[in-house]
């Protein structure tokens, strides 16, 4: 399992409130494979987020078990904080933000 495929894989993770994929919302800081371990360095929208055990265990559901992958390890962080300008191109048209 490559960092690239890990990376394509959390893609399947939404923010529920939002609707809109963890990678493209700019959650996710880093991505580490040592071997069949994956580290997750991640964000959140808002510290104190409610949904903060449904997101950490939909990146934990993404990856484990994947080929390589034994176990998960994330981290949310909160610095760097979560701004709207994170966001790809892509999850801006979908909420129809500039």
């Amino acid at each position: 399992m490559s960092v690239e495929q890990a990376i394509e894989q959390l893609k399947q993770v939404f923010d529920p409130e939002l609707g809109v994929n963890i990678v493209d919302l700019g959650l996710v800081y880093e991505v580490a494979i040592t071997g069949d371990q994956a580290a997750v360095r991640m964000t959140l929208t808002t510290p104190g987020c409610p949904l903060h055990d449904t997101i950490v265990g939909g990146v934990r559901h993404a990856l484990e078990g994947l080929p390589g992958i034994g176990k998960v390890q994330v981290d949310v962080v909160w610095e760097p904080r979560w701004t709207p300008e994170q966001m790809s191109e892509a999850a801006r048209k979908q909420l129809n933000t500039f």
